[in-house]
């Protein structure tokens, strides 16, 4: 049985998060220095269990080392060496493939821009060394992601968003939570209570796909386990990989107060308040914070004990932006 939403056992839940070495401050760069990001290090580092991974050094390139870059070819962008143009693509396709396979994250942090590690922007030569025909992802980041194409993923980079940084950071821990769950000895009454938690955070994203997560929930005692875990896994994520939208968010909102009882003056504040972050001039930790000490009492339990409310740490403070 996982531990009931709002305890210090589900806080305890640490997603494991794969991450590009040098982010962490490694001297692995093909200088010998490293890309430190404080964000990733200081701030959501203590709440993660990083998996440290730089494809160079375990392609055996060591480092300092000749710079790479990716060039156009017939079959597709080639990784190779900048001055002694030795072609590693074999090796490096061959590594992501082994590595792919045996990935067990929550989540991923790329190097930005790399040309093995990088998500999207990276820049494709000609032989002759022009400047960059088109953009790609890296020859190590793009077989990851193929591979594992529900995974939350972003780079140092688009984390500086903190739109992009909040997506990231909630996805990440609901797959820990999900992970936790399935990976325990779990019964379809520990499926139910999981989904009936997770209701509002998943309407927030896809109300369509959250009814059909439910569908498998219903369906959990008569179908195998193995079936009915790696279906809901498949659903659950997919849901949260939908972007959730103000227009959600609101709905969620009027849904949650809707289910409390408040006396119409207290009613009326947090309408006011849920009617300004429509309109873009609070940030959603506002309502949220406000439904949240509402919440009180054992009438209330259902709404207070939401997942949508505290989907990962508070002191992440990362709800603190206006809606856009």
């Amino acid at each position: 049985m996982i531990n009931e939403p709002g305890t210090a056992g589900e806080q305890a839940v640490r997603p494991r998060v794969a991450v590009s070495a040098c982010l962490l401050g490694e001297p692995v760069r093909y200088n010998g220095g490293h890309s430190r990001d404080r964000f990733l290090t200081d701030v959501l580092g203590p709440y993660v269990d990083w998996v440290p991974v730089c494809p160079e050094m375990e392609a055996g390139l060591g480092t300092p080392r000749e710079t790479l870059r990716q060039e156009r070819s017939e079959e597709g962008p080639r990784l190779v060496t900048r001055t002694t143009r030795m072609d590693l693509t074999g090796r490096m396709t061959g590594l992501a493939a082994r590595r792919a396979a045996e990935l067990d994250v929550d989540g991923y942090v790329f190097k930005a821009k790399s040309p093995t590690c990088g998500i999207h922007g990276v820049p494709v030569y000609r032989p002759d060394g022009a400047p960059a025909e088109r953009r790609s992802k890296g020859l190590f980041s793009g077989i990851v992601m193929e591979r594992h194409p529900l995974l939350p993923v972003e780079d140092e980079g688009r984390l500086h968003d903190p739109l992009l940084r909040e997506s990231f950071v909630e996805r990440v821990f609901a797959h820990a939570r999900l992970r936790a769950l399935v990976e325990g000895d779990w019964r379809p009454r520990d499926l139910i209570s999981f989904h009936a938690r997770h209701k509002m955070q998943l309407l927030a994203h896809d109300p369509v796909l959250y009814r059909e997560a439910g569908r498998v929930v219903a369906a959990a005692g008569a179908r195998p386990r193995e079936e009915v875990a790696a279906r809901y896994t498949e659903t659950f994520r997919r849901t949260l990989a939908t972007k959730a939208a103000t227009g959600k968010n609101v709905n969620v909102l009027q849904h949650c107060l809707g289910m409390l009882d408040l006396d119409p003056v207290r009613r009326a504040d947090v309408v006011d308040v849920i009617d300004a972050y429509q309109a873009g001039l609070v940030p959603l930790s506002v309502p949220t914070t406000l439904l949240r000490h509402h919440a009180r009492g054992e009438a209330a339990a259902y709404v207070r004990d939401q997942t949508y409310f505290s989907p990962y740490p508070d002191a992440l403070r990362l709800r603190h932006h206006v809606p856009r």
